[in-house]
């Protein structure tokens, strides 16, 4: 009898006891949801595909080779992505270094409950959220103009964005690391290892997928940005490749700009075509991200 009374309790305590208006609330919530989904994907697909047609009639090689020129069947994007990989991969080789010591230092060096140590990494995730046109001004008024005076030239590009990029880096490198269960660091004090030799034959080598992805994605944000480069004096016409870093500079986010504020329907064709460029090259070291997450994980 008692077995049956209390059968009969659990069934009441797992009776559903939601209102009807908290039912409603919920689905219009998520129509909502939907709905907005689908503007969102509506709109991506709508510029994608109207880019695709403009620009789609310039997508040849001479677009890749050829430099700008005032004539739009001339006209070509070689100096901007050329002024792109230097700016890009200088700037993601520096930031990946530094923010891999940095997080190897917060994370298995530095004392987790001191002030000093919450203080940085209090900095940091502030950094990583900052708009990039502040970095802009930073970079023009201590880098470009300041105390070190490099002017506008390849290398005051590269650092800024390197300062843009490091905060991203070091979050996405120190929780790379954080991931890593203790259970193997201890396997290797275990076995006589020292913690310089845990951390570079064991903690760093299982860590390499979280902090390859992340830098590959502040590597993407970086290609992507035009704001702190208008201030810090890169040239939307440059009919040279940079031969070094106190070369002038463009990159292709400018170049599309300026193609896109041309009157004449041609070199706005010509700007589509970068456009979609772009799009690639980010879409490729998105995916390359992807493929070394997949292939890279681990159970623990």
């Amino acid at each position: 009898m008692s077995s049956v009374v209390s059968a009969q309790r659990v069934s009441a305590d797992l009776h559903d006891t939601t209102s009807r208006a908290r039912k409603n609330l919920d689905k219009l919530f998520l129509g909502g949801l939907w709905i907005f989904t689908l503007l969102a994907i509506i709109t991506l697909v709508t510029l994608v595909g109207t880019t695709l047609l403009k620009g789609y009639s310039r997508l040849n090689l001479s677009l890749i080779t050829n430099f700008p020129s005032p004539f739009p069947e001339d006209a070509g994007i070689q100096a901007a992505i050329f002024g792109s990989i230097w700016v890009v991969v200088t700037s993601g080789l520096v930031s990946l270094f530094i923010a891999m010591g940095t997080a190897i230092y917060l994370e298995e060096f530095a004392d987790q409950g001191s002030r000093f140590n919450k203080l940085i990494t209090i900095n940091i995730q502030t950094l990583a959220g900052v708009p990039s046109i502040v970095f802009g001004i930073l970079g023009l008024a201590f880098v470009a103009r300041g105390w070190l005076g490099w002017g506008f030239t390849v290398g005051t590009a590269s650092a800024v964005l390197t300062m843009m990029v490091l905060p991203v880096m070091i979050v996405s490198a120190r929780e790379a690391l954080k991931a890593v269960p203790s259970s193997l660091r201890e396997g290797a004090y275990a076995l006589g290892a020292t913690r310089w030799q845990t951390i570079v034959k064991q903690v760093v080598p299982s860590a390499i997928p979280g902090i390859a992805t992340g830098s590959i994605l502040g590597v993407s944000r970086a290609l992507g940005e035009s704001a702190p480069l208008i201030l810090l004096g890169a040239l939307a016409y440059v009919s040279s490749n940079p031969a070094g870093f106190d070369s002038d500079y463009t990159v292709l986010p400018l170049v599309i700009l300026k193609y896109t504020q041309e009157a004449q329907e041609e070199f706005q064709a010509v700007g589509a075509a970068a456009i979609i460029v772009l799009l690639v090259l980010l879409i490729a070291l998105n995916m390359i991200a992807i493929i070394i997450r997949d292939k890279s994980r681990k159970s623990w």
